[in-house]
């Protein structure tokens, strides 16, 4: 590697051997991640993982894709990066866990207008710290240099997950019926969706950073820029633990659309999630959005949120152990609906 080098291509704006420097400074990072899998080191063409398919009678891989969106504007506007990585995470490990997919392996893609070693070292350290949190190995990766494509100093960061089920404990709605109870894992706050409304509502894109790191007294003295980067919450662990015990026939990832696009993919037709909105536990940060912006409610629930980062549906019975379990892994779960009979397959009242 270090033969590699090319000035006639850093005149043209990609520096391959910053590639090398960033690779060098995320190392440690990157061994923090590992679980037992891996078969090479990163650095080839491809990242290698063992599963241990005595584990399983019918093993089901379940993959997982998505990005962090515009937040990374506010990341941008603080310079902040080291934890922009756990929302991209956070975003596909949470979706394959609502299959009941407990993830193995994640890979992420930086592309950048330049690439800045100790900044791409940063946002890769968000990135493992949010696997070691969904319990993941980064087996490898791609930095690409875009210049012309983007300002020098923004980014765009994705990333892939793959995880593995039993075939017969993958999540089925099909055994959802009416009476059964609807639970709720708080969110952080915004989490990664609706920012392109969010920086429209407070003018994110012609603020100041230090009119983002202004403390906001409805926030509790938090900034809004603290509260806005607060990383998206993984729940890999406590929805683990809850399918051990407990039979879980239903779970939603909400994100983009909200309420009312998220929770009604975990219902089957003929059946309705009636959600008690007067139990719900919502952040400040969405009356401050919500007043701001002057947003009708029904908008607010069908693109945020609402302190709901994951919906969970666990037959009556079996609701107040669920409760117990989540408390116990660290999540202040709650009871915000019921199953009903219904063709809206979402209600909220």
């Amino acid at each position: 590697m270090e033969k590699s080098f090319s000035e006639s291509y850093k005149n043209a704006g990609v520096d391959i051997t910053a590639g090398y420097r960033s690779v060098e400074l995320m190392k440690a990072d990157i061994k923090r991640t590992a679980t037992g899998g891996e078969v090479s080191g990163i650095g080839g063409f491809g990242g290698l993982f063992a599963l241990n398919a005595s584990d399983y009678k019918e093993p089901v891989l379940v993959s997982g894709t998505d990005g962090v969106g515009t937040k990374l504007k506010i990341a941008f506007l603080l310079d902040k990066h080291d934890t922009i990585g756990i929302d991209c995470v956070a975003m596909c490990v949470n979706d394959i866990i609502c299959c009941g997919a407990k993830p193995l392996v994640f890979l992420d893609y930086i592309a950048c207008g330049r690439n800045i070693p100790e900044k791409i070292a940063a946002i890769v350290k968000g990135v493992c710290d949010g696997c070691v949190m969904a319990g993941a190995s980064l087996i490898g990766g791609e930095t690409a240099e875009h210049p012309g494509m983007m300002p020098e100093e923004e980014y765009d960061l994705a990333g892939y997950c793959t995880g593995v089920v039993e075939r017969s404990k993958i999540i089925d709605n099909g055994r959802m019926k009416e009476g059964d109870v609807i639970i709720a894992l708080p969110s952080s706050g915004v989490h990664s969706n609706g920012f392109s409304l969010v920086r429209k509502v407070f003018g994110i894109d012609h603020i100041s950073p230090e009119e983002l790191k202004k403390p906001v007294d409805e926030l509790n003295g938090r900034s809004l820029g603290e509260a806005l980067l607060e990383p998206t919450r993984i729940y890999v662990k406590p929805v683990l633990a809850l399918l051990e015990k407990v039979d879980v026939k239903g779970i939603s990832h909400i994100t983009g659309g909200g309420f009312y696009e998220n929770i009604p993919r975990s219902v089957p037709d003929g059946l309705c999630a009636e959600i008690n909105k007067r139990s719900l536990k919502i952040p400040a940060i969405f009356g401050l959005i919500q007043r701001a912006g002057d947003i009708p409610e029904r908008d607010m629930f069908n693109t945020f949120n609402m302190g709901v980062g994951m919906s969970i549906v666990v037959p009556e019975a079996e609701a107040e152990k669920a409760l117990e379990i989540l408390k116990a892994n660290g999540e202040e779960a709650y009871v915000i609906g019921r199953i009903t009979k219904g063709e809206d397959k979402i209600v909220i009242k």
